[in-house]
C-alpha cells in the first residue's frame, strides 16, 4: 500500500536534482571575475548591464540575450525619457536603440497624429558639405535625436495662448457678414455697443450640425484645451442662450493652397473652403456636453493633442434654443480660443503629400531667433534654412505685416509729397516691446493682429496716426470732424 505513495517522491527526487544540477552547471559558465548586473534605467523599468570584465571579453547583456528578446524588452518602455536614459548606457546600447527606432516609436504611441510623418530631418543655418553617400547610421542617429528634442518639446510646461490665427470658415451663417465667424476672434460679446456673434442658419430639425474652422499660427502646435462661450440674446424676449448639445473636435491640415482659404468675403466661397473632402483630419476628440450657460466653457482634451497642418474644426452637434420669431432651431457663438503653444519655427512640418504624409524640419538655431533674423534671410545661409523661414513667414504673415509696418514703414503705400516713407513715433519703442516680448521667436502666441486692419494698412485704405492715446488706425477718407470708420463698414 506505500508503493504509490513512495513513487512520486523518488520522482520529486529526481527532478529537484536535475534542476540543482542545471543551477550548478549555470553558475559554472559565469565567469567568477565579472560583477554584478547593474540596473540602469529607472520609472519602473529595468533593464541589465554587465560592465566588462577584468579578464577576458564575455558578451554583454545584448549578446547574451539576443537581438529578438532585447527588442521586445526595449519595445515594452512606455516613457521616452526611459529609452534616452538607455541610450546614454553604452555605445553598443545607443546603436541598438537609435538602429531599431524605438524613440520615435514610443513618441507615435503617446502622440498618434505622429504617425503621418513619414522623414525627420535637421535643417542647419550654415550650408552643409557634400555627405556623399547615405549613411544608415547617421540618418537613424539623427533621426533619434530629432525626436528626443520633440517630445522634450511637446512635454515642456510653457505658457498656454489663444493659437487661432484667422477663420477659415463657418458651415452656414444666417446673416454673412453680420454674423460671421469672425466675430468669434472678440473676446466681448459686444464691440463698439453692437452684438459680436456667429449665428447659424436657422433649422426645423435640431440634430442638423454646425462646424466652425480656424487656421492656427503656426503648422505644428500642441493644444491643451479648447474654450467656447455661447451667445446670449439679451435683444430677444426671455434672453435665450444658442448653444449646441455636444460639441467636438478635429485637427488636421487643408489640402488647398493657403491664399484660397483666407479672408472669405462672400457666404459661396465660404462654403466651397471649408467642404470636408479639402482637409485631412489626423486628430478626432470625444464628444463633449455643452452647457446652455451664457459664460466662456472650457474643454479639456483627453491628453494634448498635436496639430500638424494647423487647422482646427469645432463640431457643435444638436440644438436646444429655437428662435420665437421664425419657430427655427439656431446656434450661435460669441467667443472661441483654441489653446495650447507653437512648436515653430523650431519645428516646422513640410506637407505636399495630399494624402497628408509629411515631413518634420528641426531647427535648432531657430529658438533664439530675433525679428530680424526672422523676416530676413542672410546670404550666408543654406537654402534649407531659408525655405523653413519662408514658410514660417507665410504661416505667421500677418506678424510680419505687422513688423513691416512699424520698422521699415514701406508696407504702407501712402507717401507724403516727396516719396517718403510715413513715420511712426511709436514704432521703434514698440517693436522693442514685441522684441522683448518674443523670446523663443513665436511671435503669434504674443501678438493678437487683426487681420482685416492690417491688409487695409497693406492696401492705404487706413493709415495709423499718433495721438495722446498711441497708434490708432483712423479712415484716410474721413475729415478731422468726423473721424473713425463708418457704422456701415463690414471692418467697422
Amino acid at each position: 500500500s506505500s508503493l504509490p505513495q513512495a513513487q512520486p517522491q523518488r520522482a520529486s527526487n529526481g527532478r529537484k536534482q536535475t534542476q540543482r544540477g542545471r543551477s550548478d552547471a549555470f553558475r559554472r559558465s559565469i565567469p567568477l571575475a565579472a560583477p554584478p548586473f547593474l540596473a540602469v534605467v529607472g520609472r519602473g523599468a529595468t533593464a541589465m548591464a554587465m560592465s566588462k570584465p577584468q579578464q577576458g571579453d564575455p558578451a554583454g547583456f545584448l549578446d547574451l540575450v539576443g537581438p529578438d528578446l532585447s527588442a521586445c524588452v526595449f519595445a515594452r518602455l512606455q516613457d521616452p525619457a526611459d529609452l534616452a536614459r538607455a541610450a546614454t548606457v553604452s555605445r553598443p546600447w545607443r546603436r541598438f536603440v537609435e538602429g531599431n527606432g524605438f524613440l520615435k516609436k514610443v513618441c507615435v504611441r503617446k502622440f498618434p497624429e505622429l504617425a503621418v510623418l513619414t522623414a525627420a530631418v535637421e535643417v542647419r543655418r550654415s550650408p552643409a558639405p557634400d555627405p556623399g553617400p547615405v549613411d544608415a547610421n547617421a540618418a537613424a542617429q539623427a533621426e533619434h535625436r530629432i525626436y528626443s528634442h520633440l517630445y522634450g518639446a511637446l512635454v515642456a510646461a510653457g505658457p498656454p495662448a489663444d493659437c487661432i490665427l484667422h477663420c477659415v470658415g463657418a458651415s452656414s451663417t444666417d446673416n454673412f457678414p453680420d454674423e460671421t465667424i469672425d466675430n468669434t476672434l472678440e473676446p466681448q460679446d459686444r464691440v463698439n455697443n453692437r452684438f459680436s456673434y456667429w449665428s447659424s442658419a436657422g433649422q426645423d430639425d435640431p440634430n442638423v450640425p454646425e462646424t466652425l474652422t480656424y487656421r492656427l499660427a503656426s503648422d505644428i502646435c500642441v493644444v491643451d484645451e479648447i474654450r467656447i462661450q455661447p451667445f446670449k440674446a439679451f435683444f430677444q424676449i426671455g434672453h435665450p442662450i444658442y448653444s449646441s448639445k455636444m460639441v467636438r473636435f478635429r485637427m488636421g491640415h487643408c489640402k488647398l493652397p493657403r491664399p484660397s482659404e483666407s479672408f472669405i468675403t462672400d457666404d459661396d466661397d465660404n462654403q466651397a473652403v471649408i467642404a470636408d473632402e479639402n482637409y485631412i483630419w489626423t486628430y478626432t476628440s470625444p464628444e463633449f456636453l455643452m452647457l446652455q450657460e451664457n459664460k466662456l466653457q472650457t474643454f479639456k482634451l483627453p491628453r494634448p493633442a498635436l496639430c500638424i497642418g494647423g487647422v482646427v474644426k469645432i463640431e457643435l452637434l444638436g440644438r436646444v434654443q429655437k428662435q420665437a420669431t421664425d419657430d427655427r432651431y439656431y446656434i450661435c457663438v460669441c467667443h472661441a480660443q483654441v489653446v495650447g503653444r507653437s512648436l515653430s519655427p523650431v519645428f516646422m512640418v513640410d506637407i505636399n503629400d495630399s494624402a497628408g504624409y509629411s515631413i518634420l524640419k528641426h531647427l535648432p538655431e531657430a529658438k533664439n531667433l530675433s525679428v530680424e533674423e526672422v523676416m530676413q534671410d542672410s546670404a550666408s545661409d543654406s537654402q534649407e534654412w531659408k525655405d523653413a523661414l519662408a514658410s514660417y513667414r507665410e504661416t505667421s504673415h500677418l506678424a510680419t505685416a505687422l513688423m513691416n509696418v512699424l520698422h521699415e514703414g514701406a508696407a504702407h503705400p501712402a507717401q507724403d509729397q516727396q516719396g517718403d516713407a510715413p513715420h511712426f513715433p511709436h514704432g521703434a519703442a514698440l517693436l522693442q516691446e514685441i522684441q522683448a516680448m518674443q523670446g523663443d521667436a513665436n511671435l503669434m502666441q504674443q501678438l493678437q493682429v487683426d487681420a482685416q486692419l492690417l491688409y487695409l494698412l497693406q492696401d492705404g485704405v487706413l493709415q495709423l496716426q499718433d495721438d495722446e492715446d498711441g497708434l490708432q488706425a483712423m479712415d484716410e477718407d474721413d475729415d478731422a470732424d468726423g473721424g473713425g470708420v463708418s457704422d456701415n463698414d463690414p471692418f467697422a
